[in-house]
C-alpha cells in the first residue's frame, strides 16, 4: 500500500508538472527590445501573438464629429448644469453622447439602466434622485483634475472617461478590501494573505493585497537599505514582500518585466534609473489622490451592491488604466478629440 501511495504520488505530481508547464511555456519567437545600455540586461521581452490581442483590445472607437464651441453655455439653456456648464450647447451634447457610449451604452434588454437614463431620471434630466448622476459629476472632475494636474504622469495624452470604462459601467480591473484570511502582521494594519493569489499580482505568492498600504495609504514602499549590512533599518521581511507584491502589479498591469522602470545593476539606485520610474512615482500619487480625493468620500452615495465585500468603494490601480499595456490605448491622445473634458478655463483676475 505505501509503494502505492508512493507510486500515485509521483504520477499526480508529474501530471501537474507536465500541466503547469503546458499551461504557462510560451513557444517561441519571443522578440526582446532593448531598452538601455548593451550588456545590462535593460529590455523588455514580447510575445508576437500576445502583442495582436491587446492591440485589437486597445482598440480606440472613432471620435464624434467636433462641436461649435460658440453658442450659449450649457448652463444658460439647461437647468441644474453643475460642472459642464462652461460648455457650448453643441459641446454639452456632444460629451453627454459620448460618455453614455463609454460608460452605459443603449442596450433595449436593460433600458432602465443603460443610455441616458443610467444617469438621469426618465422625464426629468434636471432632476436629483440617481447616485449615478451623482458619481458621474465627480467622475468629470477628476478627469478634468488628472488632465491638468498630473502631466508628469500622462504627458501630453490625456485622459476621457473611456480610458478605465472601455464600454463599461465598472472598469473592468478595480479592487476593494477583502475578508482576511490570515492574521495580521504586527507591522501592518492588514494580513498577508499569501495563500490568496489573484490575477492583479500576477499570482505570485506574495500578499494580495498591497494596494491598501501603497494606493489608499501612504506607506513607505522603500524597502531597500542605503547602506550594505544597515542594522538600524526599520524594514521587515513582511513589508518587503508586500513591496515585492506591488511590484509584480506594476509588471503585470503593464505588460514589462523590472527593467522598465529599473537598472539591473543596482534596482535602488534613481540617477541610473530609466526614465519610466520617474513617471511611475507620479503615477502612485496621483492613484492615491483618485482613490482618497474622488472615489472613497462617494462610499455614502453608492448601493451597496456598488461596493466591496467589506463596504468600501471599487477602487483604482495601475490596472484600471494600463490593462497589460505600457500606456493605456497604446498613448492613443483621446483628449486631444475631447476638449470638453479639460477644465473650464480660469476667469481673469479683477486686479
Amino acid at each position: 500500500m505505501n509503494r502505492f501511495n508512493l507510486w500515485f504520488g509521483l504520477s499526480v505530481a508529474t501530471v501537474l508538472a507536465a500541466g503547469f508547464f503546458i499551461l504557462t511555456f510560451e513557444r517561441p519567437p519571443v522578440e526582446t527590445v532593448q531598452s538601455g545600455y548593451r550588456g545590462v540586461a535593460l529590455e523588455q521581452n514580447y510575445n508576437p501573438r500576445q502583442l495582436n490581442r491587446l492591440v485589437a483590445a486597445q482598440r480606440v472607437p472613432e471620435a464624434l464629429e467636433a462641436a461649435d464651441a460658440e453658442g450659449p453655455r450649457a448652463s444658460e439653456i439647461y437647468e441644474n448644469v453643475r460642472v459642464l456648464g462652461h460648455l457650448s450647447v453643441e459641446q454639452f451634447g456632444r460629451i453627454m453622447q459620448a460618455m453614455t457610449a463609454w460608460i452605459y451604452p443603449e442596450d433595449e434588454r436593460d433600458p432602465e439602466n443603460t443610455g441616458c437614463n443610467a444617469c438621469h431620471v426618465g422625464g426629468n434630466f434636471a432632476a436629483e434622485g440617481n447616485y449615478r448622476k451623482t458619481v458621474a459629476r465627480r467622475m468629470l472632475q477628476m478627469v478634468q483634475t488628472i488632465n491638468t494636474t498630473y502631466a508628469n504622469h500622462i504627458q501630453d495624452v490625456g485622459v476621457t472617461c473611456y480610458t478605465c470604462h472601455r464600454g463599461q459601467a465598472v472598469p473592468a480591473q478595480v479592487w476593494a478590501q477583502r475578508p482576511a484570511n490570515a492574521e495580521g502582521s504586527r507591522n501592518w494594519q492588514v494580513a498577508g494573505e499569501q495563500n490568496r493569489p489573484i490575477a492583479a499580482t500576477a499570482y505570485s505568492t506574495l500578499p494580495s493585497d498591497p494596494f491598501t498600504p501603497y494606493l489608499l495609504r501612504n506607506e513607505q514602499i522603500r524597502v531597500i537599505s542605503n547602506t550594505a549590512r544597515q542594522t538600524d533599518s526599520d524594514r521587515s521581511i513582511a513589508q518587503t514582500e508586500w513591496t515585492y507584491s506591488l511590484m509584480m502589479h506594476f509588471s503585470q498591469s503593464l505588460g514589462v518585466n523590472c527593467t522598465f522602470c529599473h537598472n539591473s545593476r543596482s534596482f535602488a539606485v534613481w540617477e541610473t534609473s530609466p526614465p519610466q520610474r520617474v513617471t511611475a512615482w507620479h503615477g502612485i500619487n496621483m492613484v492615491r489622490a483618485i482613490n482618497n480625493e474622488y472615489i472613497e468620500p462617494l462610499r455614502g452615495e453608492f448601493p451597496p451592491h456598488r461596493l466591496g465585500p467589506m463596504g468600501d468603494t471599487l477602487k483604482v490601480n495601475c490596472a484600471t488604466c494600463h490593462q497589460g499595456v505600457y500606456q493605456p490605448l497604446f498613448g492613443t491622445p483621446m483628449l486631444r478629440d475631447y476638449p470638453e473634458l479639460n477644465p473650464p478655463p480660469r476667469r481673469a483676475s479683477l486686479d
